[in-house]
């Protein structure tokens, strides 16, 4: 089965189409990104599996070029969001001065960004809409790019590694599967709403 899914991820357009989608969900968080870069490294492990077996595979994904797209996406989805809330002026002030919990959120990652703490950064990108809000906050309050962009940057990276991870050592581990698949996506959302969860308990 993973032998078609490969055969139909292997093309370079699947690079083109996982950058899209990370690019997209800072605007458009519904948007599957985290299964379809899982389900590119599962197929990239049958790919693997196919050629210790002695086979000819079809092209598959490479892990590393995956990486990188879904990291440089990531970074430049995080730009552009950022610097659109920039120039957003007093709407998007008014917008979030009206939701006590973005008014909060915008002091905490005002006050982490200010500290050299960006970690807050990187742990919101694995909270559902999480790298949105950062995002779009650290432009509305007009923090410092270089500020934010580091801390970006490495919260990409460190999604995009977990998520190919899941997708190619689930693939090795539990058989080249949809099951492998499935566990891998349930894991990355349990990986959201942990970090979901710790940032709630943050104190303010």
């Amino acid at each position: 089965m993973f032998e078609s899914v490969g055969a139909l991820l292997g093309s370079p357009w699947i690079y083109a189409l996982v950058g899209l989608s990370v690019l997209l969900d800072v605007f458009l968080p519904v948007l599957p990104s985290g299964v379809l870069v899982i389900t590119a490294a599962t197929a990239a492990a049958a790919g693997s599996g196919a050629a210790a077996a002695g086979q000819v595979p079809h092209d598959v994904p490479d892990i590393m070029v995956l990486i990188l797209s879904a990291t440089t996406a990531s970074v430049l989805g995080d730009l552009v969001a950022y610097r659109l809330a920039w120039r957003g002026g007093e709407r998007l002030d008014r917008a979030i001065s009206r939701s006590r919990r973005l008014t909060t959120a915008q002091e905490r990652l005002g006050d982490a960004l200010a500290r050299g703490g960006g970690a807050l950064v990187v742990l919101a990108r694995f909270a559902p809409a999480g790298r949105s809000v950062v995002s779009l906050i650290a432009g509305a309050a007009h923090r410092r790019a270089r500020d934010f962009l580091p801390w970006s940057a490495l919260a990409g990276l460190s999604w995009a590694a977990y998520s190919v991870a899941l997708g190619y050592f689930g693939a090795h581990w539990l058989g080249t599967t949809w099951l492998a698949t499935g566990v891998s996506v349930l894991a990355l959302f349990g990986a959201g709403a942990g970090a979901a969860y710790v940032m709630r308990r943050q104190p303010a």
